[in-house]
């Protein structure tokens, strides 16, 4: 059942996805050295004359302190989760004949992260988090991860930001000579042309310097009060990096991941046809999967819906449903031995051989005797506990029966 309220307003528009609320919480961490440093990312990365290399080369060079090239990795989370928006982070493969560029969509990433959550629970029987495959490990960032908390720990946005303003208001020199490195290469960048000659040693030697700025920063920044801002920084951009890391691995990798999932999945809908089964059996190399087809019908036989439980309280309730539902115990008084000795007679571990040549009490007494029981006593002493070792038994087989379904229905 679907919500129909408002779905023509929707079919009328479009959704405008767009990563405006990272934009708005990054603006506010832009002071001091960090606005230059957002800036110098920017012109690196817009700049039309400089080749790829060139930009990575500078790009390196600069983030020799990565905590402190802040503008580089706030930087990067917009980039990354531009691509994620317009799929191009999933880059696939161009189709020459109809000229699609192969890469992915935002909805496909979208269905393909929700179909994860469905199959990781049913391959694993853990949920997909558990995995590192959850919605929250595709779409941390655009999910606010950095600017909210579910707990009472403080957001990464927030501390850093805080850090940033406590460093900048204390107006250090080193803080003064690297925003001037990171201006002297965005003015730089605005004068080379696509006819400039010889400029890479200007380049290489403005990125000496905003790496030696750095430096000279963090080293102002290991003494109180700032040190402990310092880590704190520090900390902050791990947690960022790891979260950008596994989002882009994670969304990247989406189409191989699912399909591995669905082809197997695939695969082993086909073992409920004998002659399929046989065939895999027959070409897979892979002994787990020689294992899984041909142990499939035995331990299909083993599953049964009743014997479902989740606590060894409902094994017992179970075992006496079951026990009840085949009209178990059958026989209740061990006076009546010719009905102990019929029960005794169906009992797999009882050999019948010769018992035509036996009376009832005889009969007792040797299915005692094999059953280890004993035979001391009348012959009703006997039945009595020969009957209470069948009724036992009749328990036993159903526990044993549960324990298959439990174990065949476990995921291993």
């Amino acid at each position: 059942m679907s919500v129909n309220k408002g779905k023509k307003a929707l079919i009328d528009s479009t959704p405008d996805f767009s990563n405006q609320a990272l934009e708005n919480a990054i603006a506010q961490l832009k002071v001091g050295w960090v606005i230059k440093s957002s800036q110098c990312d920017t012109a690196i990365q817009n700049n039309s004359v400089l080749t790829s290399s060139q930009k990575n080369d500078v790009k390196d060079t600069i983030n020799n302190i990565a905590h402190l090239n802040i503008g580089r990795y706030l930087g990067d989370l917009v980039r990354h989760t531009n691509s994620i928006l317009d799929g191009s982070i999933i880059p696939g493969n161009p189709d020459i004949t109809t000229g699609d560029n192969g890469q992915g969509t935002f909805i496909e990433i979208l269905g393909l992260v929700q179909s994860l959550q469905v199959l990781i629970p049913d391959f694993y029987g853990i949920p997909a988090s558990e995995k590192s495959r959850g919605v929250a490990d595709h779409f941390g960032i655009l999910m606010n991860k950095f600017s909210e908390t579910e707990d009472s720990t403080r957001p990464v946005f927030t501390t850093l930001g805080e850090n940033i303003k406590f460093i900048s208001n204390a107006n250090l020199a080193t803080e003064t000579a690297l925003e001037n490195a990171y201006d002297d290469m965005i003015s730089f960048l605005t004068t080379i042309r696509d006819d400039s000659t010889d400029f890479q040693q200007s380049l290489d030697n403005r990125a000496a310097a905003i790496a030696t700025a750095l430096t000279n920063f963090d080293t102002a920044l290991q003494i109180y009060p700032y040190a402990t801002k310092r880590t704190q920084m520090i900390a902050d951009r791990d947690e960022i990096i790891a979260q950008l890391n596994l989002e882009s691995t994670n969304v990247s990798g989406l189409r191989t991941y699912v399909t591995s999932l669905t082809d197997t999945q695939a695969y082993l809908n086909l073992a409920a046809d004998e002659n399929l089964r046989k065939l895999i059996i027959n070409i897979t190399q892979n002994q787990n999967w020689k294992d899984w087809y041909t142990n499939y019908e035995s331990n299909l036989a083993n599953l049964n819906p009743i014997y479902t439980t989740s606590t060894d309280s409902d094994k017992s309730a179970i075992i006496e449903q079951v026990l009840m539902a085949r009209g178990l115990p059958d026989v209740v008084d061990h006076l009546n031995i010719a009905l102990v000795v019929n029960k005794a007679k169906q009992d797999a571990r009882i050999d019948t051989k010769n018992f035509d040549n036996f009376t009832t009490e005889q009969i007792i007494t040797k299915c005692c005797e094999q059953l280890s029981i004993d035979t001391s006593g009348d012959v009703y002493n006997q039945s009595r506990l020969l009957l209470n070792n069948l009724n036992s038994r009749d328990r036993e087989i159903v526990a044993e029966e549960l324990d298959l379904n439990e174990s065949t229905d476990t995921i291993s």
